[in-house]
């Protein structure tokens, strides 16, 4: 009779084990705090916040979520970390001031834009060598690589540019002219074009890849809300194609657009000073850093709603999900 009554016990607690163990993770750089916030993508709550270095800004995984990169900007390094027991693994160079970086899809050239000298760093992640530095605008911040591993863009802020960089040879090989302060750049998963967000132009532009023209130009507009508050900063785009998500900085939305069409389908309100967003790996969800307020907004897709805030942090500014 115990064993009877033990069997579905013990399977019903395994069952448990296992679903927290393979949890979706949603993890986020507070600036102010020096700390990455994790939280669990299934019931909405903060698992564990744990130290890293000053102002953690930019944050990405790698390809199977093993691995968690963060940019700690005033410690002039990237730190690494596992993805599933937070423990610290080891430090990259990255070269002063590192915004934000983009992992190459062969994981293991990362590149980095570092501000304060105008230099993209590319740094082999497994040899913890720095293979070149790529003179760059004033004021680098976004990065991208493409998806089919061709392309490194990135985003200098004063210059008003876009760096074009060719992965295999490490050369810059062209600059595109957008509008004021680029912050942003995501490439469509097919690779064939590229989203840039400009943040005091006000402005989301889409560039052809294969040419590197301007296709199409989206422009904003809240009911109530100053245009200057609109500032285009995080983009991401769903896996299908079907939509783009914008953070509008201190207009306090994020903006739905038909990634198809470039139509802006809504405006969704958020918390105060959103600055980054990111994408759940299944598409369900849209996860917002609101820097003022110190807190999360979760989206949900298909309703296209708010339907969690979370407090986190002083200053989220970066997030990236695991499944």
């Amino acid at each position: 009779m115990f064993k009877k009554r033990l069997l579905p016990t013990l399977l019903a607690s395994a069952l448990l084990a296992s679903s927290s163990v393979f949890a979706g993770t949603a993890f986020v750089s507070n600036e102010r705090d020096n700390t990455i916030t994790a939280i669990d993508t299934k019931s909405w709550e903060v698992i564990k916040t744990f130290d890293v270095g000053m102002r953690p800004r930019g944050i990405l995984l790698n390809s199977d979520y093993s691995k968690l990169y963060v940019c700690a900007s005033d410690s002039d390094r990237v730190e690494v970390y596992d993805a599933k027991t937070f423990e610290f693994i080891k430090d990259l160079p990255s070269g002063d001031d590192p915004e934000q970086f983009a992992l190459h899809p062969n994981d293991r050239l990362l590149f980095i834009a570092n501000e304060d000298d105008d230099i993209v760093s590319v740094i082999d992640v497994e040899t913890n060598q720095v293979l070149r530095q790529i003179e760059v605008g004033i004021e680098p911040e976004g990065m991208g690589v493409s998806p089919d591993g061709k392309w490194a863009v990135n985003t200098s802020e004063t210059t008003n540019m876009l760096h074009w960089i060719d992965t295999e040879t490490l050369e810059l090989v062209d600059n595109t002219l957008i509008d004021q302060r680029p912050r942003h750049v995501e490439f469509t998963h097919d690779s064939k074009l590229l989203w840039a967000s400009a943040e005091i132009g006000g402005t989301v532009t889409i560039f052809d890849v294969e040419t590197r023209q301007e296709v199409h130009k989206i422009n904003f507009a809240i009911k109530g809300v100053h245009p200057d508050r609109i500032q285009p900063v995080g983009i991401q785009l769903t896996q299908d194609g079907r939509y783009a998500f914008v953070a509008l900085g201190p207009a306090n939305h994020v903006a739905v657009i038909d990634a198809k069409t470039y139509e802006v389908l809504d405006y969704l309100l958020v918390g105060r000073r959103v600055w980054g967003v990111g994408l759940t790996p299944d598409d369900k969800y849209v996860i917002s850093t609101n820097g003022v307020s110190g807190d999360v907004s979760v989206i949900d897709v298909d309703k296209m709603q708010v339907i969690k805030t979370i407090q986190v942090g002083r200053y989220p500014w970066g997030v990236v999900a695991a499944p």
